[in-house]
């Protein structure tokens, strides 16, 4: 590949301070994306051919690859579509390992509630009870278990003073932390120095990672277990997972694609940051997995085999929270998605290069999850708003042949009129 150039008009500066990079989940298809859910259920059976093409169309739209595995009770499809490597044209896979960003926080807060299944911590406590020297005086006590998962913290994230280059607009920061370790207290002091976003409790929430690498610190302190070592043998080897994993190194392990970064046009061409120490989103989003490791692990979780009944019910109590300019029903480390055939249950993530969403029905039964190696490959209209792209609607058109099992007539009617990947993935606007 040729050396990256990065392009940026001087009278953008203003618009990349108000989307600057914050890597975690926002909205892939979350509430008001879609249509209004119907009283129809997801359909019956897998319709191979259309979901064959409803993939290809995202790669032909621009997307450089994306692999996607959809189920439906007993019945599953996998399929692959594009290049892995833009210079090699090593094609991709269904079974690739990928970095899945804040899906992470599914796992993170599946941990927590098992812990307020044991009774060692109470959702409605103040964080101040357990992380006194964390999150000390008034905002300790004000400031519940809940309110961090749930997003109404209204702690700001830290991704802006850990990447202050992105605020200027510049991919500098990227560069300069890709081998860099960040201590979790490191990025929890970031989000706490940083002005609140509104005042604890307050809805809408605002979406910040440091509500979940508090989340961790919490876990390692009532456990007595590093976070990572503890879901790792709690939730991930509970679900019966084997490709999912807390990276030990800057590598990805297993096969994978490279991870592609545009950053709307300004990283040109898009820079690989397949090789990162993933430090920086702690348990907020650090999880590597396969789309098949997804579609298990929330399969269980909706089954009630990795934390009990009235935790899930916990977990799917949603408030609104603002995320990339979108409003999302946020439970406990999940959100809902409405779609044409009904309510799903999941959560989408990005980091530097890589996108994920996964998606069930309540029961479990039909599901998706699919990944993409290029992110923020919008562009920037002079107002400052991200143009929608081909890849966008194509997207959505899969998700709804996926879920739905409903013609790609049906999803092109029910495309989104604003942006399915809002903003989120590694760009909600910092405060």
């Amino acid at each position: 590949m040729t050396s990256p150039r990065f392009r940026m008009p001087a009278s953008a500066v203003g618009r990349v301070r108000r989307l600057a990079v914050a890597a975690g989940a926002g909205a892939l298809l979350a509430a008001g994306l879609l249509a209004a859910p119907t009283t129809a259920q997801a359909a019956d059976g897998l319709d191979r051919q259309a979901l064959r093409q409803s993939l290809d169309a995202v790669h032909e739209a621009g997307m450089y690859g994306i692999y996607s595995e959809v189920r439906d009770a007993a019945q599953t499809w996998k399929g692959a579509s594009g290049v892995a490597d833009v210079d090699t044209r090593r094609p991709v896979r269904p079974d690739m390992v990928h970095r899945v960003g804040s899906i992470s926080k599914t796992f993170t807060a599946v941990a927590i509630l098992q812990q307020v299944e044991r009774g060692a911590v109470e959702l409605d406590a103040p964080i101040g009870r357990y992380l006194p020297d964390l999150v000390p005086g008034e905002r300790g006590q004000r400031i519940t278990v809940r309110m961090l998962l749930n997003h109404t913290s209204h702690i700001a994230d830290y991704i802006g003073p850990a990447f202050p280059s992105l605020l200027e607009g510049s991919p500098k920061s990227l560069d300069d932390n890709r081998f860099r370790t960040f201590a979790p207290e490191e990025l929890v002091k970031l989000g706490l120095a940083a002005t609140p976003t509104g005042e604890p409790g307050a809805a809408p929430g605002s979406y910040s990672n440091t509500n979940y690498v508090i989340a961790g610190l919490l876990l390692k302190k009532v456990t007595g277990t590093d976070a990572e070592k503890y879901i790792t043998r709690n939730v991930i080897r509970k679900a019966g997972l084997r490709h999912t994993s807390f990276p030990r190194t800057p590598l990805i392990p297993g096969p994978h694609s490279k991870a592609y970064e545009s950053m709307y046009g300004w990283i040109d061409p898009p820079r690989d940051y397949s090789v990162y120490n993933m430090s920086w989103a702690s348990t907020a989003g650090a999880v590597v997995s396969t789309m098949d490791d997804l579609n298990r692990f929330y399969r269980a979780l909706l089954r009630g085999e990795l934390v009990g009944a009235a935790q899930v019910a916990e977990m799917q109590k949603t408030v609104p929270v603002l995320v990339g300019g979108a409003s999302l029903a946020y439970g406990l480390g999940l959100y809902s998605a409405d779609l044409p055939c009904g309510r799903f249950w999941g959560h989408d993530g990005g980091v530097f290069g890589m996108g994920t969403q996964s998606l069930s029905s309540p029961d479990g039964n039909r599901q998706l999850s699919f990944g993409i190696n290029l992110m923020k490959y919008q562009k920037i209209d002079e107002n400052g708003q991200i143009v929608p792209s081909p890849i966008d609607y194509a997207l959505v058109d899969h998700v709804v042949v996926a879920l739905c099992g409903d013609t790609a007539a049906q999803a092109k009617a029910s495309r989104p009129q604003v942006l399915p990947l809002p903003a989120d993935t590694l760009s909600a606007a910092v405060r």
